[in-house]
């Protein structure tokens, strides 16, 4: 297969993706990201509607090029007979159907579980849903936001009666990850077994929600009490938060366990008298007296810098760190220095893009362009045996999109 600088550890590995917005994309970008082949099938009117939130990219959406690099773009009206049946001639040479449509969509292209095992026997199906099948809100719209409400992500985040949605699409994300997780798992075992019959895998945003939601939950059955927010600091451990600097900035510093409290205590901000009171001795006591702490730390720090108090918790082995913009982490010398930023094609461009998290030695992500609608339509249906006559029918039925330019 040549050397693992050009062939990835997914190399060979074709994904048909039925995908919008982000979780199913995050999915698919994932599995490219190491190799797959991933082949994006769009509407021809639009596309993917993560496209057009903003057009801050040069024109494009920066949702839709974040998730969407190295993949091909084909246009296919999936209510046409004939969209569907190019879909169904992918499917059969595919190892891989990822899918996030609205709910019953796949059901209506033929896609539901038990027609995929008779027709389509050898696919890992994943399809990525909101709230899973079986229960009162199965058949309900959800989007990142709705499902974070829905499981209690809200309720624990920003500060008391004042419910905030984390910034990041966690729901959306998280979900993906899973969902390429368990892909990997089920390639994994066709690599142990050899070649054999596939997968029909289903993943809910609110199922993984709740998943994330683990520490939260088992505290709330257990104590009896729903944990309040507390904007940058944490319901389960203390002193831990956020607190302004003589010179306007923010810092962040944390506690994780006792030793550590008493370094704080002792050697930052020289107070033994903090370190010796009993309220203080073990995590429950600061946790309870968390305000009176955060008074203490709050007061020390208004009388320094930022970089003294960095350097004094360095040495004092206190985690630390500068509360940050985005706009400031562009440029972030941890990603700089670490050489982290590529530069992937647009069609409006090249464009800087993050390397993908994981670093395997000897394998270098591909980082491929992110498509323009329909890039590949031609080329793809080519693949299956369309020919040139077979393709204009085909854009002349509207089944397929107009030729890209």
């Amino acid at each position: 297969m040549g050397d693992a600088e050009s062939y990835g550890p997914l190399s060979g590995v074709t994904v048909i993706a039925l995908e919008q917005a982000v979780s199913a994309p995050m999915c698919t970008r994932t599995l490219a990201d190491f190799g797959a082949r991933v082949i994006k099938i769009e509407n021809p009117a639009g596309g993917d509607f993560a496209r057009h939130y903003d057009d801050v990219v040069h024109g494009q959406a920066a949702h839709f090029v974040w998730v969407n690099r190295g993949k091909e773009s084909v246009t296919l009206d999936l209510k046409s007979t004939a969209g569907v049946d190019i879909l169904h001639r992918l499917l059969a040479r595919a190892d891989v159907l990822v899918s996030n449509l609205a709910p019953g969509a796949t059901g209506r292209l033929g896609l539901a579980p038990a027609e995929l095992a008779t027709r389509h026997p050898h696919l890992i199906a994943v399809e990525i849903d909101g709230f899973g099948t079986g229960g009162p809100l199965s058949r309900k719209r959800a989007y990142d936001l709705l499902v974070q409400a829905e499981a209690g992500v809200c309720a624990v985040t920003g500060f008391p009666n004042a419910p905030a949605k984390p910034g990041p699409p966690v729901a959306d994300v998280t979900t993906g990850l899973y969902a390429a997780l368990t892909i990997l798992a089920q390639l994994c075992e066709r690599l142990r077994s050899g070649p054999g019959p596939g997968a029909r895998i289903a993943v809910s945003l609110f199922d993984t929600m709740a998943d994330v939601m683990g520490y939260h939950l088992t505290y709330a059955r257990h104590a009896g009490v729903d944990q309040q927010p507390l904007g940058m600091s944490s319901p389960a451990v203390a002193p831990y938060g956020s607190y302004g600097t003589a010179d306007g900035q923010t810092v962040v510093l944390g506690t994780t366990n006792d030793r550590e409290w008493q370094r704080l205590a002792r050697e930052i901000l020289r107070r033994p008298d903090l370190a010796d009171d009993d309220r203080f001795h073990g995590n429950p006591g600061r946790v309870r007296h968390r305000a009176e702490l955060d008074a203490a730390i709050g007061e020390w720090c208004a009388q320094h810098e930022l970089a003294e108090i960095q350097k004094t918790a360095d040495a004092a082995g206190i985690g630390n760190s500068r509360y940050n913009l985005p706009s400031e982490v562009l440029d972030h010398p941890q990603l700089v220095e670490r050489d982290r930023w590529r530069t992937i094609d647009t069609p409006a461009g090249p464009i800087p893009s993050l390397l993908p998290p994981a670093i395997v030695a000897g394998y270098t992500p591909p980082m491929g362009a992110v498509p323009g609608l329909g890039q590949h339509t031609d080329a793809v249906l080519a693949e299956c045996g369309c020919g040139s006559a077979e393709i204009a029918d085909l854009r002349a039925q509207g089944a397929i999109g107009p030729a890209y330019s």
